[in-house]
Formats: structure tokens, sequence, C-alpha cells
């Protein structure tokens, strides 16, 4: 039961539900809303980012070693073998391709196909370019964020030609992952990456720790910030400028969620004590309250049954297996 539990880690079962949306969303901005085709555009997008997690935790077993609270990640702990992981993403590799086969079998690839089948080989090379290279480089992060962002257009491009919405989303997509490398992992590493000579953006823009009190710059805080404000715009961008319908109450919801999420923000970026603790579960928050945001945003573009879904999915896989796997919820082992 240990080794399962082991591996269930390893493979980030609880966050599948969310890692497996990014191209759903994708593919449900250009009109793609049949279910079998759709849980397929999920097993794609789910075993590509379980993919980069994976090789990230074999370049990163050193590095986790510093970190008292990760001493029980597979790798790090032992229960998972080298070996043994990198058969697993060799694995996961292959399938994404087989099941991109089984999507598009019987079909016509043409032009946007072409260009999909091409973003998803790009994300798999930035993806592992920053993994493998990603702590030595400033500014890597945008790799990853641009990496992700390409899965989701792959969800896109596999069923039709992207609208104003899917680049909007895009957009949102991009932001949304520079924040959480730059920014939030920034900040949660930055009591043990200056040990091993990590080069990222915190550290080059004056964060730091000293026992416990935490050192964020204003500068930090202000290009934190400004993608945050960035995105809270092309949330609304849709109805102010593209004419997409909408109800009152959904603007509304969406207004306030924003706030919420922006007051997260600020407290996270004006935090004064390094508290490991803390600071996961405020990041564990802040990702599932984001996860709503762009489904609400969408409403009148995918409909009512979609939104629910793709909000009550994620969080819901979380919450039944996050348990199972001997985590505790929204306290993610990062």
């Amino acid at each position: 039961m240990k080794k399962v539990s082991a591996y269930a880690r390893l493979l980030r079962v609880p966050g599948i539900g969310a890692l497996g949306i990014v191209p759903v969303i994708g593919a449900l901005t250009v009109g793609m809303y049949d279910v079998p085709t759709l849980i397929i555009v999920f097993i794609i997008g789910a075993f590509a980012s379980i993919f980069g997690f994976l090789v990230n935790d074999l370049v990163d077993i050193e590095l986790d070693r510093h970190v008292d609270e990760l001493q029980k990640k597979p790798l790090v702990s032992g229960d998972v073998s080298k070996n043994a992981a990198l058969i697993i993403a060799f694995f996961l590799a292959f399938a994404a391709f087989f099941f991109i086969s089984v999507l598009w079998y019987g079909t016509t690839i043409n032009y946007n196909k072409f260009i999909g089948f091409i973003c998803i080989i790009l994300a798999g090379i930035l993806g592992t370019t920053y993994d493998v290279y990603g702590k030595k480089i400033v500014g890597s992060d945008f790799l990853v964020a641009i990496s992700v962002s390409l899965i989701f257009l792959f969800g896109a491009l596999s069923f039709g030609q992207p609208t104003i919405i899917t680049w909007i989303v895009f957009l949102l997509t991009f932001e949304n992952l520079l924040y959480m490398n730059a920014i939030q992992n920034g900040i949660k590493d930055a009591d043990h990456d200056y040990k091993i000579g990590v080069r990222n953006i915190a550290l080059t823009s004056g964060v730091k720790v000293q026992d416990s009190t935490l050192f964020i710059p204003h500068s930090f805080q202000a290009f934190g910030l400004g993608l945050r404000l960035f995105s809270a715009v092309l949330f609304f961008t849709p109805f102010l400028l593209f004419g997409t319908p909408y109800a009152l109450w959904q603007i509304i919801l969406l207004l306030l969620l924003v706030i919420v999420h922006l007051s997260l923000d600020v407290k996270f970026l004006g935090l004064k004590t390094f508290n490991r603790s803390q600071i996961r579960k405020i990041i564990g928050v802040q990702s599932f309250l984001r996860y709503s945001l762009v489904p609400i945003m969408l409403l009148a573009v995918i409909g009512g049954i979609p939104t629910l879904l793709l909000i009550i999915i994620p969080i819901l896989w979380y919450i039944v297996f996050t348990p199972v796997v001997g985590e505790k919820l929204f306290k993610p082992r990062m």
C-alpha cells in the first residue's frame, strides 16, 4: 500500500483533475462538446503535464533534499527509484502521442491539427528545457508558462480555428503559470534555492529569508501584482471589447472572485514571516480559486453544464484523492 501511495504522489494523482482540464478548455472554446472526445483530450493533457512534473522531480532530487517538508517525496525518500521514474516518464510521453493518434484517427490532418501537433512537441521541449536547465537561467519561468499554454492551444487547434476567446484564455494560462513559477515558487523556495546556486527572478530581484524573516522587494511585488492586474483586466475583456453575451449575476460573481483573488495576492506578496506551511496553504487556495474564474468567464460561450463541470471536477477530484495518497488538503507537498 505504501508503494501504491508513493507512485500516486509521484504521478500527482490528486491534481490530475486540474492538469487534464487545460486542453479541454481549449477544445470547448472552439465548440467541441462531444464527451468521449473531450475525455481523450483530458487524458492527453494529464499525461503531458504529469510528464513535465516527473522530469522536474527527477532533476530536483538533490534540491528537494535540502527541504525538510519534501523528504517524503517519493524520489527523495527512495520509495520510487530513479529508474522506475524514468521508465514512467517515457511511457507518459509515448501514451500522450498514442492518444493523439486515437483522437485524430479517421480525420483529415489539416493545417490546424498540424500546428497543434507542433504545439504539443514544443510544449514538451520547452517544459523539459525548463526542468533541466531552469534553475540556472533567470527568467526560465517563461518557458514553462509557454509550454502549458501550448498544451491548451493544442486542445483548440485539434478541432478548429482559435477564436478571440481562445487567445484570451491562452494569455490567462500563460500569466497564471508565469505567476505560479516565478512568484509563488520563487517565494516558497527562497529559504533554500540560494544554497545550491539557483538563479531565478525572485532571488535576482532580492527575495531572501533571514532566520524566519521574509524580505520581498517592492520591485518583485510590483511584478507579481502587475501580472495579476493584467489577468484581472483580461477576464472582463470579452465583455468590454468583443461583445460576448453575459448575465449580470455572472459579471458580479466574476468581479467578486477577482477581488478576492487579488486580495490573496496582496496578502501573499506582503508576507513578512517565512512559514512554508502558511505559504503552501495560500498557494493551494489561490490555485483552486483561479480554476473557477475562467469557466465563469466562459459561461455564455460554452454553456452552463460545461462551466459547472469545469469548476467541480478539479476540486472534487482533488478532495477525493488527496487523503488517499496521505496528503493534506490545500497544502500540496511542493
